[in-house]
């Protein structure tokens, strides 16, 4: 019995692998080598597998990549990562070790329930701080979302999208994090 759940066990943790695969093919376009013209027609017909299970694989290995630096810690299938997966990735380290201290029994429903709970906590309205902000920080923001707004203009050519969100997420976690 304890060598069949080991199996089961090893199993269910590989969604983390199955999704970082599936996100490089996407990402990478590598189904056009095998001949598919979309990632969709891929995973269908491929790996009969649903769009929604291969977004989900993907959504749910981008949680574990981020929480990845926590520690061994983390979401034990993709069920429970899921949970966190429609979070900002900041904001998913912050519920994980969260709920990680509410000693709660790790299951989707419970992480689902603490996540509802984590977001109507935090869910008052911010106070204005603007006036805390340095004048050359200020400066900074303005000239960077004029750049975004010529780039946006321009039909993303010389800087993509996936770049300037790229650079959004890493200047968001820089802000948050304790370092």
């Amino acid at each position: 019995m304890s060598r069949l759940e080991q199996v089961i066990d090893r199993s269910r943790r590989r969604f983390f692998e199955i999704g970082s695969a599936l996100k490089r093919i996407r990402d990478e376009k590598l189904y056009k080598a095998a001949l598919f013209d979309s990632f969709e027609s891929y995973v269908r017909n491929r790996w009969e597998m649903g769009k929604s299970q291969a977004y989900r694989l993907i959504e749910s290995s981008s949680v574990m990549e981020n929480l990845s630096p926590i520690g061994d810690d983390l979401p034990a299938n993709e069920a429970q990562a899921r949970v966190l997966a429609r979070l900002p990735a900041t904001e998913q380290k912050r519920v994980w070790r969260a709920f990680l201290e509410s000693g709660l029994e790790r299951t989707a429903w419970n992480i689902e329930r603490f996540v509802r709970g984590a977001g109507s906590k935090s869910g008052g309205e911010q106070k204005d701080l603007t006036d805390l902000i340095d004048v050359e920080y200020k400066k900074a923001v303005v000239e960077m979302m004029r750049q975004i707004g010529l780039a946006k203009s321009e039909g993303w050519q010389t800087t993509s999208k996936q770049a300037a969100l790229l650079w959004n997420t890493t200047m968001k976690d820089k802000i948050v994090s304790k370092r």
